[in-house]
């Protein structure tokens, strides 16, 4: 095979890597998307601690209080049952982190309360995070700044699932029943 042959097959192969890669990285940022909404909606949540985008404060991550950050939840969907809470750390090397995950959470609520306590029937019921506990894990990046995605999911019914479950079980068991999802994105960094 002549040299102009192999540096045309070698550019086709360093091409073909290339677009894998760049599609493994999308796919890879775009982890926490696990579920579509059935419709659009209004719903919106928010907090007193951080805006979008915003830096959360130290107090609620690993090198401070490591208390629960205060949520507001606004514009709920017609026809909701129950809401899910997953809060992940899309940017950590191995995969993305799960910090907090509720279900089951009363249709009726419209905040979730700072330093929320362990365990309570009130404000839904702790999915199993990526530490292995059922509690609020706070940002703790290992170095740099990490994006936290807070994701809000407004369903049509309760899951009723066991206390425990893990996150993949609860995106499964939503599955077919959102009408509704809100997102709120702060960032912590450490130097």
């Amino acid at each position: 095979m002549d040299p102009g042959m192999k540096r045309a097959i070698a550019i086709i192969i360093c091409t073909v890597i290339l677009a894998a890669v760049v599609i493994l990285m999308i796919s890879s940022f775009n982890k926490h998307i696990d579920m579509p909404t059935n419709k659009s909606s209004g719903l919106i949540l928010t907090s007193s601690a951080f805006k979008e985008g915003g830096n959360i404060p130290r107090e609620y991550t690993c090198d401070g209080e490591n208390k629960s950050i205060p949520l507001e939840i606004a514009g709920v969907p017609s026809g909701t049952a129950s809401f899910v809470l997953t809060l992940e750390d899309p940017d950590v090397p191995s995969g993305t982190f799960d910090h907090w995950i509720l279900y089951d959470i009363p249709a009726e609520t419209r905040s979730i309360a700072e330093e929320m306590p362990k365990t309570t029937a009130t404000t839904g019921i702790p999915g199993k995070n990526s530490a292995g506990t059922t509690e609020y894990v706070g940002p703790c990046p290992p170095t740099g700044t990490h994006r936290y995605i807070f994701t809000l999911y407004a369903l049509d019914s309760k899951l009723s699932l066991p206390p425990a479950s893990a996150k993949s079980d609860v995106l499964q068991a939503a599955q077919g029943h959102v009408i509704g999802e809100a997102r709120l994105m702060g960032r912590y960094g450490r130097l």
